[in-house]
């Protein structure tokens, strides 16, 4: 059965090659898509969600905007790795496509709620909107089959020695979507940047003459001529790791999310000892499928020969 899907972006680079690979897959139901202030701020991540979409020469999937800013803390943004508007500089041409007017967490609802299938909800940037969903329409939220996000990390850091970047930008809500008791599976930096493309897969998306891989081909130039000159596919493979679950290894552990103000702020804390019955018993955290490892060959060969 084709997976039916709700992808929740904050759509900067490789938000993008995850919608592109999605709403490309002829094995993928994408229900819908919502917006979250995270990579760049909302209005843009609209923005370059909306132009993404005719990239992918999808076909009309409502697309509706979100939360603004954190649930708590300050608002950042991930420029440095994005661009200014988020999308490598590409963010400029236009399109027919307009928002659904109903806030993120309405469209969340009512396509849970309408779907005939069992949705899974794939946030591959901060967590608020999916907190908010969870916390304002808990009978809807009790439909969704599972959550497949790309965040947090079982090792270290990148935003700070402890935290990344989507479980930092807003600690409470990833605490509140990680407390849930969806089945959920965290794609996180064990495996983030395992997924790399160089010039000769560039060069290949450019051959390739597709909306979708020129795309690619412009934000994997962009990425190859930064300063740190890594090109990785990262947020795909929170999709690639839902679709093809032969290609990612996972250890079930207890995460907790750090939500003190401290230098372990937005830490996602992954307990992978065994239970032992001892009623003296320290772990935290509700079990969640972490993955660890993945064929990354095959999930980078995967998306471009869809993108082609």
């Amino acid at each position: 059965m084709a997976p039916t899907v709700i992808l929740d972006v904050d759509t900067g680079v490789d938000d993008a090659l995850a919608i592109l690979y999605a709403t490309r897959h002829p094995d993928v139901r994408v229900l819908g898509i919502t917006c979250v202030d995270g990579n760049t701020n909302l209005a843009q991540v609209c923005r370059n969600t909306l132009q993404v979409l005719d990239a992918a020469e999808a076909g009309p999937i409502p697309v509706a905007a979100g939360a603004a800013r954190p649930l708590m803390g300050p608002v950042g943004d991930s420029s440095h790795v994005h661009g200014d508007d988020g999308l490598a500089g590409l963010a400029n041409r236009d399109t027919s496509r307009t928002l659904d007017p109903r806030h993120a967490i309405e469209l969340m609802r009512d396509l849970v709620e309408e779907s005939d299938e069992p949705v899974t909800l794939v946030p591959v940037g901060p967590l608020t909107n999916i907190a908010l969903f969870l916390s304002t329409f808990p009978a809807a939220a009790a439909k969704v089959e599972r959550i497949v996000l790309m965040g947090g990390s079982a090792s270290g850091g990148n935003v700070t020695a402890t935290a990344e970047f989507n479980v930092w930008h807003d600690p409470e809500a990833a605490h509140i979507v990680f407390s849930s008791s969806i089945p959920l599976t965290m794609y996180g930096l064990d495996v983030f940047y395992d997924l790399t493309l160089g010039e000769r897969e560039v060069a290949e998306l450019r051959a390739a003459g597709t909306p979708a891989s020129a795309l690619g081909a412009d934000i994997s130039n962009y990425r190859l001529n930064s300063p740190d000159a890594d090109m990785t596919l990262g947020d795909y493979g929170a999709v690639a790791t839902m679709l093809h679950p032969e290609l990612a290894t996972g250890i079930p552990m207890l995460v907790s999310v750090d939500t003190s103000f401290g230098p372990g702020r937005g830490q996602t804390i992954c307990d992978q000892r065994p239970k032992t019955g001892d009623p003296s018993d320290t772990r935290l955290g509700r079990e969640c499928t972490v993955i660890v490892d993945v064929d990354a060959e095959a999930m980078v060969r995967l998306w471009i020969d869809r993108m082609k």
